[in-house]
């Protein structure tokens, strides 16, 4: 017997469910009817199958008398793996189709501090209640984690700054907020309409650690105005930086929505008045998800 040295072979999911229906059905007659076809085009698909593999997969001689199929061992194998790749395909297929309709997926989303803390919570609880069925998953930090993550692809979409937009980005612009300066209501500031930089550097400062674009920005001001911040306490927490302006051991600047009614601080404008432009961006090389399409749309809806 000379055997035939097999290189490739171009099945497709079809071929394989003509045989299941085949085996199924015990005969190609049943068969061709369950799958609405002709017989002669099954049997000439399963015939082709055959010639594909180099091996017959169906004894068309066995069992005459009760005109039932067999399967050969190589026929029998294959069954196996087809039975497998048709459960998974139609597994496949049931989660893409749930991902598209909105009853499965996953959204993450990398965003700054003070927009996780102060901005987007009522949003998020929203959101989660017109697709419960959406997994939300938040990563909150400095400006600098935020753009890393959705460079190196740990997040699908994230929160950025207007300067950290690149070619490599879609974005939409979210909110435009004004940056103010913070101070207790003890503070001689807080008598004040409005504070310029000059007059903010002069002060003992509250920062964020670096990694913040707030942090970066005023040293970059202070810099171009040949001044020096005096940080005297920097901490990543807002509340904290909250209770120590309250107590006033320092000033800091943050964004307005930072500032509640029930915080025991001011908030006073930068003159001229300082705006920081917020986008909502993703890759433009790779697609996001209906699930994450969804989250951003809800976002500038409800912004």
């Amino acid at each position: 017997m000379q055997l035939r040295k097999i290189d490739r072979v171009d099945m497709d999911i079809r071929q394989l469910k003509y045989l299941d229906a085949l085996i199924t059905a015990g005969s190609f007659t049943k068969a061709a009817e369950r799958l609405n076809m002709a017989q002669p085009a099954l049997s000439q698909s399963i015939k082709r199958l055959e010639q594909e593999l180099g091996v017959t997969l169906v004894d068309r001689g066995a069992n005459k008398s009760s005109k039932t199929l067999s399967l050969t061992a190589e026929g029998s194998a294959l069954h196996q793996h087809a039975k497998l790749i048709i459960k998974n395909m139609a597994q496949a297929e049931a989660h893409i189709k749930s991902m598209a309709n909105l009853t499965m997926g996953e959204v993450r989303v990398a965003v700054p501090g003070m927009l996780g803390s102060f901005y987007l919570p009522r949003r998020l609880m929203a959101f989660r209640h017109r697709h419960p069925e959406l997994k939300l998953s938040l990563f909150e930090g400095g400006t600098r984690d935020t753009l890393k993550m959705l460079q190196n692809e740990d997040v699908d979409i994230a929160i950025i700054t207007a300067n950290d937009l690149t070619d490599e980005f879609d974005s939409h612009l979210l909110l435009q907020e004004q940056m103010v300066v913070a101070v207790g209501r003890e503070h001689p500031l807080a008598k004040s309409d409005a504070v310029t930089l000059e007059e903010f550097f002069q002060h003992e400062l509250v920062f964020f650690k670096p990694g913040y674009f707030h942090r970066e920005w005023m040293l970059e001001q202070a810099e171009q105005l040949g001044l020096t911040a005096n940080i005297a306490f920097e901490t990543n927490l807002i509340n904290l930086i909250k209770q120590v302006v309250a107590q006033e051991y320092g000033i800091t600047t943050v964004l307005e929505m930072v500032i509640e009614k029930h915080d025991n601080i001011c908030a006073k404008p930068f003159i001229p008045p300082i705006f920081l432009d917020l986008h909502i961006a993703w890759k433009k090389q790779r697609p996001i998800s209906q699930a994450d399409r969804a989250f951003v749309e809800f976002l500038m809806l409800n912004r």
